[in-house]
């Protein structure tokens, strides 16, 4: 552990687009840091999502700090687009991503954070858990008592049709990535769509009316300002989007009509190893998508830091009850946009800020507070 090379002021842990803006901040700072990554590549979390995913902001909001998208701005990136910019992104600001580096232990041990990664192991004065609350895929308990010859998936497995056998599809969830799957499974089968109505946004996100205002009032205005843990609009939501997830971006219910997706009733058990529908139905589906979230995935977290909820408790993303840890990344952290493109900075920057203050200067920022405080004596 006294290694140097395994010693640093702050590790961050996560190369998504949380961690890399908590690098650009800390690579302002000058600060003594690295950022560790599961996978093999910085953007692969966005690789391995479904093929015909795309952003639901246009491009001129999202680009990271310091460095814009790509694209035209009023067209929305795919996935990959998006896991290249990052990719990209952490070459031009030479951030010290080690990928291939998956942590599965953080404690504390004498005064400094431990961490290990199989035989690796880290030092750390700052820790910065940059990663979103959605690690852990979910499907419900009775999904094992279902008949084996259903092809059955989590949304973090679907990539395309081309995974499912013929037949139906009762996707389970009716949150964006449900909606935006039964959608596409549409065009050439039978779906059926379970679950509760999240709501959506009343206007379309990629019309020419949103352009050249309601994408921004949404986006910099509604999603990053006023729905916030400040106000008290924001706290309510937070509390729905916590437990629920947000309402539908780009899908409508129109949409979901017009392809010929089937609503149905809640999916509580297995019928003679069918999906067995609330009321009382079973379903003939040939193939299951469930679109039923995740948990927090944070057992690796060995602190007393988490709620009954299984969330960390924090303010902003800083964990008073231990010094030295933060979280960026988390749904709803500070504000609806917290985990969107465009607001993910705003939070790395304040939780850098809070490292910054309990930070030694670097020489650079030393020199220059030294001047700041002789300016005064030389006017005098």
């Amino acid at each position: 552990m006294s290694n140097p090379s395994t010693s640093y002021n702050t590790l961050v842990i996560g190369g998504g687009q949380a961690g890399l803006s908590t690098g650009y901040f800390l690579r302002q700072r000058g600060d003594d840091f690295v950022i560790l990554d599961a996978n093999p590549r910085v953007g692969d979390a966005w690789r391995k999502r479904w093929d015909s995913l795309r952003l639901f902001t246009p491009a001129r909001f999202d680009g990271l700090a310091g460095m814009p998208f790509p694209a035209p701005r009023h067209t929305f990136p795919t996935k990959d687009e998006m896991a290249d910019y990052l990719e990209a992104y952490a070459a031009r600001f030479r951030l010290p991503v080690r990928t291939g580096v998956r942590v599965d232990r953080l404690s504390r041990h004498d005064g400094r954070f431990a961490v290990s990664a199989g035989p690796q192991r880290f030092e750390a004065q700052h820790v910065v858990v940059a990663m979103s609350s959605y690690q852990q895929p979910q499907v419900p308990a009775f999904a094992s008592d279902l008949d084996p010859g259903l092809v059955q998936l989590h949304s973090c497995e679907y990539r395309n049709p081309s995974q499912l056998q013929p037949g139906g599809v009762l996707v389970v969830g009716a949150a964006n990535s449900g909606a935006e799957i039964a959608l596409e499974l549409a065009r050439d089968r039978p779906v059926w769509l379970s679950g509760r109505h999240p709501g959506h946004i009343p206007f379309r996100i990629d019309g020419a009316a949103s352009r050249p205002f309601l994408a921004r009032l949404f986006a910099r205005v509604i999603f990053h300002r006023v729905l916030t843990v400040k106000t008290p609009m924001g706290r309510r939501l937070r509390r729905k989007a916590l437990s629920h997830g947000l309402q539908l971006v780009r899908t409508k219910p129109s949409d979901l009509a017009a392809a010929g997706v089937q609503r149905v009733a809640r999916v509580t058990g297995v019928r003679d190893g069918r999906p067995r529908l609330e009321d009382g139905r079973a379903l003939a589906a040939a193939n299951i998508i469930w679109c039923t979230g995740y948990g927090p995935g944070f057992e690796w977290i060995d602190l007393p830091i988490f709620g009954a909820d299984g969330q960390p408790r924090h303010e902003r993303g800083i964990v008073a009850g231990e010094p030295g840890l933060y979280f960026v990344g988390l749904n709803f952290l500070y504000a609806a946009s917290s985990t969107m493109i465009h607001g993910v900075a705003r939070d790395a920057e304040h939780v850098v800020g809070a490292i910054r203050h309990s930070l030694p200067l670097t020489q650079p920022a030393r020199a220059a507070a030294e001047g700041q405080r002789q300016a005064p004596a030389a006017g005098k």
